[in-house]
């Protein structure tokens, strides 16, 4: 191994979430506009150069990938890439490999991520209403999720659920979403909307503090403190009824970038070193070079680059987004 990727504020990135895609066969109204215009494939890095660069991560101390869009497995050919990709699991250099996902492929995939070595996946799902669900995906099937998430589930993949908090929309399932996790043995990941990229409408009309969701929840549930921890930013607590696990991502009401160990590269090579910064670096270019030594000096670089934090705040004050790109062109 070269020499571990390590901030200026001293915080080794061990964590690496790469976009394979910007597409996605769902539009959820939190993450994009309804009429997307996509990258030209032209733009988007081939297979071959995201192993490339996925590797040159590994091999500078990159300890957990994670493979996102837009929706990772319409990818074309994704398989293949994930396939590569598991020879870093078998020789110990990868302690993970895993995918976000909305779900929607997953029947079809699902034993094949578990031969492969995919032990987990995060499961993108806000409502287990099926209206609720076609009205928030703008085109999406609850049952084929459902199946989906059976079929991981039969493949021995663990399973986490993320779901967006939304103010009048998904509100009064938190609780319903909390017990049908523990049936199924599924941990949930609650999170708040964050203002990435237009999306045809108000986030202020969106945004609701899990501070809220949670002094809901505990009318309902005891709510244990946890000392489980993920390489992500999820603060968990144990659900005493269930003995299911719950996190709570708070990017608005509580900052928790102290200890971020992540970096994130879109399916064009660009580097983004904070989710809600914009400071970026382009590695497309330097990676079509074929100069190695080149692609570390940029990674070193992009490590003085890396912010303290983000800057994330929602308020009608701003008819803008924090930060103009959509989620699904840095990746989820």
């Amino acid at each position: 191994m070269n020499t571990p990727l390590i901030d200026k504020y001293g915080r080794h990135v061990t964590y690496l979430r790469v976009s394979v895609t910007d597409r996605c066969d769902f539009r959820c109204s939190y993450c994009m506009a309804e009429n997307m215009v996509f990258l030209p494939k032209s733009e988007v890095l081939t297979l071959e150069e995201l192993d490339q660069l996925c590797t040159a991560f590994i091999n500078r101390g990159v300890r957990k990938l994670r493979l996102t869009g837009g929706e990772p497995l319409v990818r074309r050919g994704i398989m293949d890439l994930i396939k590569s990709l598991s020879r870093h699991l078998e020789t110990k250099a990868l302690d993970e490999l895993t995918l976000t996902t909305n779900g929607s492929q997953l029947a079809t995939h699902a034993d094949d991520l578990a031969r492969l070595g995919i032990r987990r996946l995060n499961v993108s799902l806000d409502s287990l209403d099926a209206q609720r669900f076609a009205d928030i995906t703008r085109r999406g099937r609850l049952d084929q999720v459902l199946d989906g998430l059976a079929a991981a589930k039969q493949a021995g993949i663990k399973i986490k659920i993320n779901t967006v908090a939304l103010r009048n929309f998904n509100e009064d399932e938190m609780s319903d979403l909390v017990a049908w996790c523990g049936r199924e043995g599924f941990d949930l990941c609650l999170i708040e909307t964050m203002p990435l990229g237009d999306i045809d409408g108000d986030r202020t009309d969106q945004y609701v503090p899990l501070t809220v969701v949670r002094e809901r929840l505990e009318r309902d549930y005891t709510l244990i403190p946890s000392t489980y921890v993920t390489p992500g930013p999820a603060r968990y607590v144990t659900i005493a009824e269930t003995g299911g696990r719950l996190g709570f991502i708070t990017p608005m009401t509580h900052n928790f970038c102290e200890g971020c160990n992540r970096v994130r590269v879109t399916c064009t090579g660009t580097l983004y070193m904070c989710l809600g910064q914009e400071d970026h670096l382009d590695l497309r270019d330097i990676l079509r070079s074929g100069d190695a030594n080149a692609l570390d000096a940029a990674l070193d670089r992009a490590m003085r680059l890396k912010p303290k934090g983000h800057d994330f705040i929602i308020d009608r004050k701003g008819a803008k987004p924090a930060v103009a790109r959509h989620m699904s062109m840095t990746g989820g």
